[in-house]
């Protein structure tokens, strides 16, 4: 593959919703463009851009998948990104490093979920957009319906550039009225022909409508437009390829993926009107040196900044790095410097990859997105530089994790897999969150919902040999007391021939406010037990505490006062007092009313008016307490709650069904509070169970 000037590259993303075609979409144009001999199908398993086995199995897109397409002296660097919320993260690191997007959302007046949190994510960014309206050829398809639902969402930001030619399942092509052709056929057989008669009135009133949009975007053509003059072609797609690349204007062309119908003018369409790297903003980059922000220039021969968005782990190719050239040369065979590690890395062979294909080259310069293989130190977020000027670009804002599961190895060499597993797939995936819980000894994994769990598990087992199960979920429930009580005794003796054991004291126990945590004290007096021993003591009790009172939580919030006691001069110890110590505690507990205690979380909920309703009843019924409503703006709200830990452990997957995945919700620890006799009996119950097998 040959080199690019800056001015010839379009860096863009395919973005949408799940099922919208951007697959299909892919896989046509590398066909018209000659990079492909066949079009592949999902159905099928053989596309270039799903080319992951588990891609192929689930017939759904996992991951962004780099597809540069060589297209009349052009180079398109079209990166495929998964439409399903749960693989979201990867459509925040591909919008890190494009200068454009291409929304595909199906004819139809509804807008999907996919496609609104793309665009919000390219509003976030302000990344330049146009809209494909893909499926035109099927039953029912509503063109203008959508277009209506999008100026309504949106705005008169939306500019349609084409007129369908036929509808539904007499779709035939599309007419392009900016340069005033049609466009019949499909894939390589289509090729500009005159204006139909009957479309040609459509077309004029259309054209006047581009111009007046055209001409906003630049002062001269304004003034010419306002003078009565006509623009001409050339200026039209000047005067769009100021707008899309300001935002002003977000142009909308239609198609049929499957059909291979319309899409060669997409393709003119990337040219023309998305901007190249020479036109887009540079990212925020601080010189490390000064701590100072830095202006990365897109110029090949100025010093390497290159910012990796994407890596891949295999346990038999190796780790394959994703980076786009901000500034400067990648080399092959060279060395660089990752500014976030302070460590050099060693390149090997560069080269672009097409789906799985790898392609060679030397070198990958400014503006363009290549790969590498096998580094050690680098990953996703991080910045390649010259040593001779360190700088960090700014890292991807990720989305946090909103769903939890356990998992526990199938077997101890599992187990000894599993560390070193997972380390490397929170690497390639940063939306992905894996720790062991040191309250419940559990292994928790975290990701954006439980399709996005379910494939990291089976790459456990197919890419690591490593087979976990899930669990259930342990709540990190707690118990307290609720009542004092006064001079318990805790007595252990034990003669058995020779020196014995004995170990005697007394303790008040009394309970502290939430939060307070385990007090310890003393008022002996009289050396009724030696001072050395005092501290066995409190080591008993914590570990008794340890142990819980009736349901087998840790127990806290209470003072522990010992005010008397006896010892031998021969037969104590530490040991004996220790026991003694965990004796008074546990009788003491069980007369001072324990309860259990259950996590409460702070709740964030934010949702389109619409579901409030909706919400707010769930909540209730997970035994929430709702502390307000706010309005965002933008006919969104959020609803503030306090609810128990343990109603909350499913609650991503219920509530992307309660707002069809509109709503997003985020929560953290708030306090804990005594749990109710229905939730707290069932626990008591069952750790005495448990207690009782164990005994026989």
């Amino acid at each position: 593959m040959k080199q690019y000037a800056l001015e010839q590259i379009r860096n863009v993303a395919l973005a949408g919703h799940g099922g919208s075609g951007k697959t299909t979409l892919a896989e046509h144009l590398l066909y018209i463009a000659g990079h492909i001999d066949r079009v592949g199908s999902i159905e099928a398993g053989n596309t270039t851009s799903d080319f992951d086995p588990e891609e192929q199995r689930r017939k759904i897109s996992l991951s962004a998948t780099l597809l540069p397409i060589e297209w009349e002296g052009h180079k398109i660097n079209l990166i495929d990104t998964p439409g399903f919320p749960d693989f979201i993260g990867e459509l925040y690191s591909v919008a890190q490093v494009v200068d454009s997007v291409i929304l595909v959302a199906p004819a139809q007046a509804e807008l999907e979920v996919g496609f609104e949190n793309a665009w919000e994510l390219c509003e976030a960014r302000q990344l330049p957009r146009l809209i494909f309206v893909n499926k035109m050829e099927r039953d029912g398809a509503d063109y203008n319906g959508l277009l209506q639902t999008l100026r309504n969402a949106y705005g008169n930001r939306i500019v349609p550039l084409q007129i369908p030619i036929g509808a539904e399942t007499q779709f035939k092509g599309v007419v392009d009225v900016l340069h005033q052709k049609a466009y019949v056929g499909k894939d390589r057989d289509t090729a500009p022909s005159p204006v139909p008669t009957e479309l040609q009135g459509e077309v004029e009133r259309a054209r006047e409508l581009l111009m007046e949009a055209a001409a906003e975007s630049d002062d001269a053509l304004l003034e010419k437009y306002l003078d009565g003059n006509l623009l001409t072609d050339e200026e039209l797609v000047h005067g769009f390829h100021e707008g899309v690349r300001t935002g002003r204007i977000v142009p909308v062309l239609c198609g049929s993926a499957a059909l291979g119908e319309g899409l060669a003018p997409l393709l003119q369409a990337i040219l023309e009107l998305m901007p190249s790297p020479a036109e887009s903003p540079a990212p925020k980059a601080t010189d490390l040196r000064t701590g100072n922000p830095v202006e990365l220039t897109p110029d090949p021969s100025a010093p390497l900044a290159a910012f990796v968005f994407k890596t891949t782990a295999d346990p038999f190719v190796g780790k394959l790095t994703y980076f786009r050239v901000y500034s400067g040369t990648l080399r092959g065979d060279s060395q660089v410097y990752n500014a976030q590690k302070e460590r050099d890395e060693r390149i090997g062979q560069v080269f672009y990859t097409r789906g799985k294909t790898q392609i060679a080259t030397t070198e990958v310069r400014a503006g363009d997105i290549g790969v590498v293989a096998k580094l050690q130190e680098t990953s996703t977020g991080h910045t390649l530089c010259d040593k001779s000027r360190p700088v960090a670009i700014e890292p991807i804002t990720m989305p946090d994790p909103i769903y939890t599961v356990a998992v526990v190895a199938k077997t101890k060499a599992d187990e000894d897999r599993m560390g070193p597993a997972l380390a490397r797939l929170q690497d390639e995936d940063p939306t992905f969150h894996a720790r062991r819980d040191p309250e419940t000894g559990q292994t928790l994994l975290s990701g954006m919902g439980d399709l996005h769990l379910e494939v990291i598990i089976d790459k456990l087992k197919r890419k690591f040999n490593t087979e976990v199960a899930t669990e259930e979920l342990r709540i990190p429930y707690r118990e307290t007391i609720t009542r004092p009580v006064q001079r318990v005794e805790g007595k252990f003796k034990r003669q058995t021939g020779g020196r014995g054991q004995y170990g005697h004291c007394f303790i008040n126990l009394e309970p502290l406010p939430r939060g307070s945590g385990i007090e310890f004290t003393e008022s002996i007096v009289g050396g009724a037990i030696p001072k050395n021993y005092i501290p066995a003591i409190e080591k008993g009790i914590r570990e008794a505490a340890e142990k819980g009172i009736q349901a087998g939580y840790p127990a806290t919030d209470f003072k522990v006062n010992v005010v008397d006691g006896s010892y031998h001069e021969v037969d104590s110890s530490d040991q004996a007092f220790r026991i003694a110590g965990s004796l008074a505690f546990q009788e003491a507990a069980m007369k001072a009313a324990p309860v259990v205690l259950e996590p409460i979380l702070e709740v964030e909920v934010d949702v389109p008016e619409a579901f409030t309703g909706d919400v707010m009843g769930d909540l209730n019924g997970r035994r929430g307490r709702i502390a307000g409503i706010e309005s965002l703006g933008n006919g969104r709200q959020c609803i503030r709650a306090t609810v128990p830990m343990s109603e909350m452990t499913r609650y991503a997957l219920e509530l992307r069904s309660i707002t069809r995945g509109r709503g997003r919700f985020r929560t953290r620890f708030s306090h804990y509070e005594e749990a109710p006799h229905t939730v707290a009996q069932p626990l008591i119950e069952k750790h005495k169970r448990e207690r009782e097998s164990q005994e026989h």
